[in-house]
């Protein structure tokens, strides 16, 4: 049991790398669009015959890299740092892993990282100031470093889904290093890429609607048109291409992966829907929305689009954002890294040892110290089940066993302990681990949340 291990009480400590995450990659995915969308958008108007219409164009484009440069270089960073924050304290076993493995990746993308930070601030800052043509060398350079940011961490990221059979042949062997590329280029790599770069695009289309809507359509209304609809035509290719991109990324990943879409798709007219299939119908009703609206709304009536219409396209965005991450989460269920770690940290082939020498065997992290069965259950609560569960809020243990006594709580843990093949909680959960006495610790504590003996209060917060 690594430490610090984080317990956030209703919310869960999931939940707040979770809410950190949807917004970083709405801004982080809008750094690499963006950055495309503005040298592209400078050089078409570099090449425009209408010197007046160019002339608006790049003093649109400059209020729009001023925005893009606040968004990005600030909340993007500033969430980014967030993620770190919140994976070391939710993850510390997986965040341990990445970095062990992934330690010359991560440099990487630091260098690049900083290259689009000075970059993005000297596009801004050199508006008129200096040669047109330096101007726009310096939009690629940092179109060209926030692709390579987006194409390592895609590494990192797809190979918690599919880190390949070549890497989890010499995991934990110490020679996981010899492996780095088949890790960073896994199954799922390429397919992946490719969607996020679609995403980008949209998204990069989104952001420039938002800047857009509010030039003046009365004063300016050639230029609010080209504009608006110039924009609206980077939504094309990403509706276009996601589809077959989707069935490509799905096919790459593990069948007892894919059967958590595929069970809720095949059994929809039965009314069970798995969580997974709910997100891949909100991303789907959410994006044709979105194409939806910016065509009706953005491409067809570009002087009446406005701020209002697009904040609405904004929020449909986040709306399939969450989704789409959330997705992914759940792809990974019951592991964290697949195949070789479980979603609360424990090691796939750790299990044989913790059921035989304990959970806590190793750990000094007990409550206040005390060796009593209801301070081990909860130190065993918080190590195996705290990551994914709450009490009382995020999928709250006591409504789940409300009602049950001591030997039904048992009987549910002793379930999840032998992990048998038919049992309906294997495709979602890790199983858990230790030995009888650990079962038995944490039966007390999780009995005396439900069924509390007086005297005994619950656990309601962190201590």
């Amino acid at each position: 049991m690594n430490y610090p291990f984080w317990y956030i009480p209703h919310l869960g400590s999931g939940w707040v790398i979770g809410i950190i995450a949807i917004f970083h990659v709405m801004i982080s995915q809008f750094a690499v669009g963006g950055g495309l969308y503005l040298p592209m958008a400078e050089r078409k108007a570099l090449r425009m015959g209408d010197k007046k219409i160019a002339d608006a164009w790049f003093k649109q484009l400059a209020s729009h890299s001023k925005f893009f440069l606040q968004v990005t270089g600030i909340y993007g960073t500033v969430s980014g740092v967030g993620i770190w924050f919140a994976i070391g304290l939710t993850h510390p076993e997986a965040t341990s892993t990445l970095i062990h493995n992934f330690v010359f990746g991560w440099a990487i993308e630091w260098v690049f990282f900083l290259i689009e930070l000075t970059t993005i601030a000297v596009y801004y800052y050199t508006w008129d100031r200096i040669d047109p043509k330096l101007h726009l060398t310096v939009g690629w350079v940092y179109a060209a470093s926030s692709f390579c940011t987006l194409a390592i961490i895609n590494g990192i990221l797809t190979f918690m889904l599919t880190p390949g059979n070549t890497w989890l042949s010499v995991a934990g062997t110490g020679n996981e290093a010899s492996k780095f590329w088949n890790a960073f280029f896994n199954p799922t790599y390429w397919p992946s890429l490719l969607l996020r770069c679609c995403v980008c695009a949209s998204l990069a289309a989104i952001w420039a609607l938002v800047t857009s809507s509010v030039i003046d359509g009365d004063q300016s209304p050639a230029v609010k048109t080209s504009l608006v609809q110039w924009s609206v035509k980077w939504l094309v290719p990403s509706f276009v291409a996601t589809p077959f991109l989707l069935m490509w990324y799905l096919f790459m990943v593990p069948e007892s992966q894919r059967a958590l879409l595929t069970l809720g798709i095949d059994t929809i007219n039965a009314g069970t829907f798995s969580t997974v299939t709910r997100m891949a119908l909100i991303i789907i009703i959410t994006s044709a929305t979105i194409i939806g609206v910016a065509y009706f709304l953005a491409y067809r009536n570009p002087i009446d689009f406005n701020l209002s219409h697009a904040m609405a396209l904004l929020l449909l965005a986040l709306m399939a954002t969450g989704a789409g991450e959330y997705s992914r989460e759940m792809l990974r269920k019951p592991y964290v890294i697949g195949h070789w770690m479980y979603s609360n940290g424990v090691r796939v082939n750790s299990i044989d040892r913790i059921n035989t020498e304990g959970y806590l065997a190793h750990s000094n992290w007990v409550w206040n110290g005390s060796n009593s069965s209801y301070s081990r259950g909860e130190a065993i609560f918080r190590g195996e089940c705290g990551s994914c569960h709450t009490l009382d809020g995020y999928r709250p243990l006591r409504q789940l066993l409300e009602g049950r006594d001591r030997a039904n709580i048992r009987n549910f843990i002793v379930m999840l302990h032998e992990n048998k093949p038919d049992s309906p909680y294997r495709r979602f959960m890790p199983p858990m681990s230790g030995t009888q006495q650990d079962v038995d610790d944490l039966t007390d504590f999780l009995n005396a949340q439900v069924n509390p003996p007086s005297g005994r209060p619950v656990l309601t917060a962190q201590k």
